[in-house]
């Protein structure tokens, strides 16, 4: 990475930088930068490899410091909002929430910035741990000549895919991308792309349904409080019993989100954690469904990398 890199080099990096600044929508940026620039330019390919771990292991750590840091706020907080100082404390809320955002979007800029110039950034932590993970000592030409370590480009790209289940919706996007650009030239990425992708479909199917049914179960309840107050249902009817189900039913539902949920993402974490320790990770049920339907349609050397 000593050469002074070229103008769409620089392009790219930048741009990969930059996407980390739409919260979850651009991480495909960086696998498309990564696709087009690996065994072209070690510079580029390594600063889009970059990007999209902070835009997926980054954005993760950020999540949930930032959930874990405004609970403890509202905690702390919570005993003055009766009190004459409430709008103050909201406000205080406010900035706190938007120096937390400020501080995702910093860096990237400033990446871009510097690649923009030429410069070698690396992320603090992040940055010089990958740098040497990805590099490849195997051979004895120098380090100019040298490609980054394939297998290694293929578990960080697979493990951002992982760890990409927080950023909703928008994190389907790096597993999905990775299928189509390498789906057909790896077993390995074909079969992770696929089964993260699947996973964390099922995973924002089931939480996007389970706050739908929350809902739906408060509306209910408020057109059967409603109805009580005008004298039109009494509590102590079929109804308004009807009414109290749905109530009771929407606070099970709520109690699953809030346990469910966390689990199957940290689930996804960990798998991205065993991607990154060299394993082949498979989700339970998911994990073996789809690996089944791949080796269907796989050839004999591909189904051997896979196995």
């Amino acid at each position: 990475m000593n050469n002074a890199p070229t103008t769409e080099e620089r392009i790219w990096a930048m741009l990969s930088h930059l996407s980390a600044l739409t919260f979850g929508m651009g991480i495909l940026l960086p696998v498309i930068g990564w696709s087009e620039q690996r065994r072209k330019s070690n510079y580029a390919s390594f600063q889009c490899l970059q990007a999209l771990g902070y835009q997926s292991l980054g954005y993760t750590i950020w999540a949930l410091f930032s959930t874990v840091a405004a609970l403890i706020f509202v905690i702390v907080m919570l005993p003055t909002l009766n009190s004459a100082n409430a709008p103050s404390v909201v406000d205080d809320f406010m900035t706190f929430i938007l120096g937390l955002s400020s501080t995702y979007v910093l860096l990237p800029v400033i990446a871009a910035i510097l690649c923009s110039l030429g410069k070698d950034f690396r992320y603090p932590i992040m940055g010089q741990r990958l740098a040497s993970f990805l590099a490849d000592e195997s051979t004895e030409k120098s380090e100019e000549q040298r490609w980054l370590n394939e297998n290694h480009e293929f578990q960080w790209v697979v493990a951002m895919g992982h760890f990409s289940i927080l950023v909703i919706l928008w994190g389907m996007l790096a597993p999905l991308t990775v299928w189509i650009l390498y789906g057909k030239r790896s077993a390995f990425l074909k079969f992770q792309s696929i089964q993260t992708f699947v996973y964390q479909a099922s995973v924002t199917i089931l939480y996007f349904g389970f706050v739908f049914l929350f809902l739906l179960g408060i509306i209910i309840i408020s057109l059967f409080a409603l109805m009580g107050w005008t004298g039109d249902v009494r509590v102590d009817s079929s109804m308004g019993i009807v009414g109290i189900m749905f109530f009771g039913g929407s606070l099970v539902v709520l109690f699953i989100v809030v346990l469910l949920v966390p689990l199957l993402h940290i689930l996804g974490q960990w798998a991205g954690f065993r991607i990154l320790k060299g394993e082949n990770y498979r989700y339970p049920l998911i994990g073996r469904l789809v690996e089944d339907r791949i080796l269907k349609r796989t050839n004999s050397d591909l189904k051997e990398e896979l196995v």
